[in-house]
C-alpha cells in the first residue's frame, strides 16, 4: 500500500489552515463550509495535493492509500462515544473532521445519505453495544464482510475515506482487489452482464435510524425521509433493477459487489458460478491493515473492497473510533435523488 507520511512542516501548515477554518466554522456539516471546502483544500501542502491527485487520476496506483502522521491528541478528542446520534464530539474533533472533508474535496464532492446515520455527511464508526452481532460499521463481534461501499445504490461513492482517531486493540480493516487474470474469459463476460441483484445493507434500514431524528421528523409536514425509506424497502424486496458486478474495461474492470447481501441465482447457474469464482479470487487477495491514530485511508470504491476483522469491544470509552466520508466525482448524476441542486444528501 502506498503511504504519504506528513513532514513536520506540512503538519504545521495544515494546522495553521485548520485554525483559520475553525475560527470561521464550528461544525463540519455547515452548508457554507461544505461549499467552500474545495477552495480551502487547495491551500493544503503541495505534496499532499499531488499525492491525492495522482491517486485520483492514475489507476496504476493501489486502490487504497494512506496519508499518515497527523497528530491526534487522545485526551482532547475525549472518550469514544457510545452512539453517533448525539454528535457529542463536534467541537473536540472538529479539526480532524475538517481535514477529512478537505482531503475528500480534492477527490470530488462529499455527500451523505438521508437513510444512513441520520443524514450526516461525516459518519462515525465505533462499536455500539446493541449492534455487536450485526453487519454494520458499528458492529464488533462478527466479521464485517468485505464489500464495495453502498454497492446496492447507483449513486454509491466513487471514493471513501476513513480517518482513524483511536485503535488501541489494533483492529484490522481488511482490503481486497481483483486479479482479473485469474478469471476465465467466459466468467468475465458473464459478470459484465446485468444478472445480479444487491440488497441494501443494514445501515440504510429504518430500524437503524436514531430516536433523536425520529422524534423531530414526525413533526415535519412533508417528510422526504419517509419516501427515502420507502425506496430502500422497495430495493430490499428484490424489486429493483438487476446489475452487473463488473463494469468498465473487461481487461481491468471496476467492481460493484457486496456478497453478504446478494442472494443465490437459482435461475442463472452460469452467472452464479462466475460470481463464486470472483468471490474466491478476491478472498485470496484480502489483506489486513491496522489503521493508526492520524491515518487517513483513501479508498477507490470502484477498485477495492473493504471490511473489518471481528474484535472484542469493551465499551469503556477507549474502543476503536474512525470517521468516514463518501465522495462522488459528479454530484450532478444524483440530482433526481436530492431535494435541491445544492443539497449533498441523497434521498
Amino acid at each position: 500500500m502506498s503511504r504519504l507520511v506528513l513532514t513536520n512542516q506540512e503538519i504545521s501548515d495544515i494546522q495553521s489552515l485548520l485554525k483559520d477554518i475553525t475560527s470561521k466554522y464550528s461544525n463540519v456539516e455547515d452548508i457554507d463550509f461544505l461549499q467552500e471546502a474545495s477552495l480551502f483544500a487547495h491551500e493544503l501542502p503541495w505534496r499532499v495535493r499531488e499525492f491525492i491527485n495522482n491517486f485520483k487520476l492514475t489507476e496504476d496506483m493501489p486502490g487504497n492509500v494512506i496519508i499518515s502522521g497527523y497528530p491526534i491528541d487522545d485526551s482532547t478528542i475525549g472518550l469514544t462515544p457510545n452512539h453517533w446520534k448525539w454528535k457529542a464530539d463536534t467541537s473536540r474533533t472538529l479539526g480532524e473532521q475538517i481535514l477529512l472533508v478537505l482531503y475528500g474535496s480534492l477527490l470530488g464532492e462529499v455527500f451523505g445519505w438521508s437513510t444512513q446515520q441520520d443524514g450526516y455527511i461525516v459518519h462515525d464508526i465505533f462499536p455500539i453495544k446493541t449492534h455487536e452481532n450485526e453487519q454494520l460499521g458499528c458492529g464488533s463481534s462478527q466479521t464485517l464482510w468485505w464489500h464495495n461501499e453502498d454497492a446496492f445504490h447507483p449513486y454509491r461513492a466513487d471514493y471513501v475515506i476513513f480517518m482513524c482517531l483511536r485503535n488501541p486493540d489494533k483492529v484490522a480493516t481488511t482490503f481486497g482487489k481483483l486479479n482479473v487474470e485469474q478469471l476465465k474469459y467466459e466468467q468475465i463476460q458473464m459478470l459484465l452482464k446485468p444478472y445480479f441483484y444487491i440488497r441494501p445493507d443494514e445501515s440504510h434500514l429504518e430500524k437503524n435510524e436514531s430516536d433523536v431524528r425520529k422524534e423531530s421528523r414526525q413533526k415535519e409536514a412533508e417528510n422526504l425521509v419517509n419516501l427515502a425509506y420507502e425506496k430502500i424497502n422497495k430495493m430490499n424486496s428484490n424489486s429493483g433493477n438487476k446489475i452487473s458486478v463488473l463494469f468498465g474495461s473487461p481487461e481491468s474492470p471496476y467492481l460493484r459487489l457486496d456478497p453478504y447481501f446478494m442472494d443465490e441465482l437459482r435461475d442463472k447457474k452460469e452467472a452464479q458460478t462466475a460470481l463464486d469464482a470472483l468471490v474466491r479470487e478476491i478472498d485470496r487477495n484480502i489483506e489486513p491493515v491496522v489503521l493508526q491514530p492520524g491515518d487517513y485511508c483513501l479508498i477507490d470504491n470502484y477498485r477495492v473492497v473493504h471490511g473489518r476483522n471481528p474484535f472484542q469491544a469493551n465499551y469503556d470509552g477507549k474502543d476503536r473510533w474512525l470517521k468516514r466520508v463518501n465522495i462522488t466525482r459528479d454530484l450532478r448524476k444524483s440530482r433526481d435523488s436530492r431535494a435541491t441542486s445544492t443539497s449533498r444528501i441523497i434521498l
